[in-house]
């Protein structure tokens, strides 16, 4: 080595100066991707309802669009066919004045037994 300071493989920018563009933007919950989307789908606690509000929201935005794009993203989501033919027909129609917020996150006021978590319900505005 000659001394050149530490750069980035490849771009020749350091580590330092690197842009913030891929920032975290939903929780992780301390999972792989295909065990959280599970555990999304079967959501009990406060954490796991405000984690799963972002992405019903988003199937709604999506139905409001209505396009075969748009369908093919909420079936990549929502594995029951029906279900996103249902959401796909109502939702422009329930929401068609809303722009987002189509989810209520309501704490329930018992703790869960054995592990004392918060527990929630999601619902639709």
């Amino acid at each position: 080595m000659t001394g050149a300071p530490d750069r980035q493989a490849g771009n020749g920018v350091p580590p330092s100066a690197a842009p913030r563009a891929n920032t975290l933007r939903l929780k992780k919950l301390n999972l792989p991707a295909d065990q959280r989307r599970a555990l999304l789908r079967a959501l009990v606690t406060e954490v796991r309802a405000k984690a799963v509000r972002k992405h019903v929201d988003h199937i709604i935005t999506l139905a409001k669009n209505g396009s075969l794009h748009a369908r093919r993203q909420a079936l990549a989501f929502v594995y029951d066919a029906e279900l996103v033919k249902s959401i796909f027909e109502q939702a422009p129609l329930r929401y068609k004045d809303r722009q987002g917020g189509y989810t209520r996150v309501t704490a329930l006021p018992t703790l869960r037994r054995g592990d004392a978590a918060e527990m929630a319900t999601i619902e639709l505005v």
